[in-house]
């Protein structure tokens, strides 16, 4: 199943002119598909802009439909003392 993601200027969102505009959609598009930052690119100023617009955007659209975002289950580690 083939998903449409958004780019940043179809929702509002301008590149700032000292970012470059196609490594910060490429952030952006990382962010939408559920990407980690885990390589060294990935760590370059407009490409972890356009991750974080992304990020901040999702939060945003999750709010306006209502989804919960679950709380992360915990391990717990019980050491007892004998």
């Amino acid at each position: 199943m083939k998903h449409t993601y958004p780019a940043p200027e179809d929702i509002g969102i301008r590149v700032p002119p000292t970012l470059r505009q196609d490594r910060f959609g490429r952030g952006f598009q990382h962010a939408l598909r559920g990407g980690q930052l885990d390589h060294v690119e990935f760590f370059r100023l407009s490409f972890r802009l356009g991750f974080r617009a992304a990020k901040l955007f999702l939060r945003e659209e999750r709010r306006r439909r209502s989804i919960l975002d679950l709380p992360m289950r915990r391990r717990w580690r019980l050491k007892t003392l004998w």
